[in-house]
């Protein structure tokens, strides 16, 4: 069953960045499992802390980062009780969005739970339109993911 588990762990390097979220009672619906709102909430999380991690604000030069699309799959259903591990990496940067890649692992299951891509739009404040990724952002992320 370890071996199993370190399996599907397997790759979990290549997210510098990760979260081990406890699962809560008020998190299921009413099939026994996590509701899938929940999930987005758990990307969303991952986002910030990698925001967090990263540039330590999320705000330079009046640009700041918005979700623009979301996409996810889900792969196991989760229960109560069990602790989430969340690993978040930027997997592709163009010049005015980051795309990001989010794998959910369950430590109860020890399955690969659900797999993630978000759009995260560079977007000017004062300006009220998409901006290029700041320079500071750039620099960071290179130094998270190497």
């Amino acid at each position: 069953m370890y071996f199993h588990y370190i399996c599907i762990m397997q790759g979990i390097e290549k997210y510098k960045v990760r979260l081990d979220i406890p699962v809560r009672w008020g998190d299921m619906d009413a099939l026994d499992h996590v509701n899938n709102a929940v999930y987005i909430g758990w990307n969303e999380d991952a986002r910030i802390a990698y925001f967090m991690e990263s540039i330590n604000n999320l705000s330079v030069d009046n640009v700041g980062p918005i979700l623009a699309r979301q996409d996810i799959k889900y792969i196991y259903p989760v229960t109560f009780p069990d602790t989430v591990t969340v690993g978040i990496r930027v997997s592709e940067v163009l010049e005015d969005r980051l795309i990001f890649e989010t794998k959910m692992w369950s430590d109860k299951s020890q399955k690969l739970v659900a797999l993630v891509h978000s759009t995260v739009m560079a977007y000017d404040v004062a300006k009220k339109s998409k901006a290029a990724i700041p320079k500071v952002w750039l620099d960071k992320i290179t130094e998270i993911e190497g």
